[in-house]
């Protein structure tokens, strides 16, 4: 049999070099924080951390973010198109629509009962010395009028998540109301998404030396004294989001497709560490929608929508850090908000995640709109700034874990999951970018010709 973590010629998965990456740059950039390497302005801060490690990560970062929205416009419209039928693409959307907003409600009810029972911050008399400036919610009238764009090419060029996904589903149901007269406006879509698969393969092949320096860099610059102060909040949280990880997400997995749990969460394990690198939802939509298709066996038709609809709407990690960080900070200020100020926070917490970016920080934006419903100080958010990023690329690992769950739901639901790929241990895994040279020389000799 073949190791799972190599090809048949013995060669290293992109897996295990990710995580060999992940480890190193851990080590490294605690032994940088601990023995003092990084003071600022010196030549490690300037040349190695924010110098090297800042340049690779956030060009690999920026490689990923240059995928998402063509790979989302054409995997959508080549998934609209595949579904072939109106019917189903409205229970596929309400299937997906309707396990998203019910996991995220799931998600902060168990942050906020977790966190009541520990008493986190209670008798604290912390005071915050960073300063935050809240956003007030948008009304739910409004997240609804700005689904619609103004200006599609706006819309794509702004990465507009959600309007570019109604643009898209809107423009492969027209296609297929036209119908054959569009087969070639078809044909060129599928062939432009199998370019940008190919690219994001293409890209990957950086990542574990992208991630090494993206995780030394974070950890140089943070340190494991930061969480002394809020060892607290850092455990609850922590804890909440392994619950949701390891028991919720995979018993909904279980009941729903009776797959096996132990593959699922093998052959996720490099798309969470590439959401723990750039704390983004949004970023990770390559990898995630690869891992889906190819690694689960769910067909394009399926995961091509619940991808990018759940990269823009899952917030179930950013949903558990809104209901702990909300019971800590009003123990902290000795604010009861009694339950009816906690069904607040829950409703808040779901209907914030519709209409907010998968981003990194996004999660102190959506936290400010529920401090500011519920009437909790907003300076408060500062206590909590030090360590967030950290806990930010925990929490968006939860999240894209999320979106691979409703994809083999609603894929297992609709028919639409091939069960010999999800059992493959090497279905869909990279070892290394192969170039087909004869494909290269029937370009060059149509171009010629």
């Amino acid at each position: 049999m073949v190791n799972a973590k190599t090809n048949g010629d013995g060669k290293m998965s992109l897996t295990a070099k990710v995580v060999i990456g992940l480890v190193a740059g851990i080590i490294l950039g605690l032994a940088i924080n601990i023995f003092g390497l990084n003071p600022a302005g010196g030549f490690v801060d300037t040349y190695i951390t924010n110098g090297l490690f800042h340049v690779v990560g956030k060009m690999f970062v920026n490689a990923l973010k240059m995928m998402v929205v063509p790979l989302v416009l054409f995997s959508l419209i080549c998934g609209v198109c595949g579904i072939g039928d109106i019917k189903m693409l409205g229970r596929v959307g309400s299937k997906s629509f309707g396990l998203y907003l019910l996991t995220t409600a799931i998600a902060i009810a168990l942050a906020i009962g977790v966190s009541a029972l520990s008493g986190i911050g209670s008798g604290m008399n912390m005071v915050a010395d960073v300063a935050f400036t809240g956003k007030d919610a948008p009304p739910l009238s409004q997240v609804l009028i700005d689904i619609i764009p103004n200006n599609p090419i706006s819309a794509l060029s702004e990465g507009e998540m959600l309007q570019i996904i109604f643009f898209a589903i809107l423009m492969g149901v027209c296609i297929l109301m036209v119908g054959k007269p569009a087969k070639k406006v078809v044909e060129l879509v599928e062939v432009l998404n199998e370019v940008m698969m190919k690219m994001v393969t293409v890209i990957m092949e950086i990542a574990p030396y992208a991630v090494f320096c993206l995780i030394a860099k974070a950890m140089a610059s943070l340190g494991l004294a930061l969480f002394a102060e809020l060892i607290g909040y850092v455990v609850v949280l922590i804890g909440v989001l392994m619950i949701h990880l390891f028991v919720v997400l995979p018993t909904f997995l279980k009941i729903f497709t009776g797959l096996n749990i132990v593959t699922f969460m093998k052959k996720v394990r490099s798309m969470q560490v590439f959401a723990f690198s750039t704390a983004s939802s949004n970023a990770t939509i390559p990898v995630t929608l690869r891992t889906v298709t190819q690694r689960l066996g769910v067909k394009n038709s399926v995961g091509s929508f619940t991808v990018p609809f759940g990269a823009t709407i899952n917030m179930d990690g950013t949903a558990i850090m809104q209901g702990v960080a909300t019971v800590f900070i009003a123990n902290i200020y000795g604010v009861d908000l009694g339950i009816a100020g906690y069904l607040t926070v829950i409703v808040m917490a779901v209907l914030a995640s519709i209409g907010t970016a998968g981003v990194p920080g996004v999660g102190l934006i959506m936290l400010s709109m529920v401090f500011a419903q519920v009437g909790l100080p907003l300076e408060g958010i500062g206590l909590i700034l030090g360590v967030d990023r950290l806990l930010d690329m925990v929490r968006t690992a939860v999240n894209v874990t999320g979106d691979a769950t409703v994809s083999c739901i609603v894929a297992k639901s609709e028919g639409k999951l091939d069960e010999s790929v999800f059992n493959d241990p090497n279905a869909g895994a990279v070892f290394d970018v192969e170039i087909d040279h004869d494909a290269e020389k029937e370009l060059a000799s149509a171009a010629k010709d």
